[in-house]
């Protein structure tokens, strides 16, 4: 059993290899952009604050992980890695139900295209449609990783999902 946390900037690519892991594996998606959006759908002209809202999903999104690992299930968490209690609380739930933890990060470091993607995707209510390169450069620089003694993998997801589509599979098998 695993637990993989992906990692990436908006638009690089995350949900489009965890959909194709899924379906290669078996594997559960948890995908932070489906209970933001249910939570914004359901509190709307209730007045709350966009960042409550988004811990709040989060606070779900955890949730629906530690269930699905408790019953043994392979687990997928789609969202950025922003904060550094995420790569905490997924190690910790790998470990409580004896999952390995996995964590793959979708670089992609052409800001054109990735602004091309955002206004181009069909879009959920809490994706953003279009980014400002100083905001893209720091959430790359800024973003989680776990501690340097876990192996993670990185893969350029500027280049076509077959590309690397296999390494990201052995990984997950390690």
């Amino acid at each position: 059993m695993y637990f993989l946390q992906m990692s990436g900037f908006p638009g690089s690519g995350k949900s489009t290899l965890s959909r194709r892991i899924a379906a290669m594996t078996g594997a559960l998606i948890i995908d932070h952009d489906v209970s933001k959006t249910a939570l914004l759908k359901a509190s709307e002209g209730e007045g709350i604050e966009l960042r409550t809202l988004g811990r709040l999903s989060y606070t779900v999104d955890w949730a629906l992980v530690e269930f699905y690992l408790s019953q043994g299930y392979d687990v997928i968490f789609d969202s950025p890695c922003l904060y550094s209690e995420m790569i905490e609380n997924g190690m910790n739930l790998a470990e409580k139900y004896g999952a390995t933890y996995k964590y793959v990060e979708c670089l992609f470091h052409d800001f054109n295209e990735i602004n091309r993607r955002l206004r181009t995707r069909q879009r959920m209510i809490s994706q953003i449609s279009e980014t400002a390169e100083a905001d893209f450069i720091a959430a790359i620089q800024d973003s989680k990783r776990p501690p340097s003694h876990i192996k993670s993998l990185v893969v350029n997801s500027s280049q076509p999902l077959d590309s690397y589509i296999q390494d990201v599979l052995d990984y997950i098998r390690e």
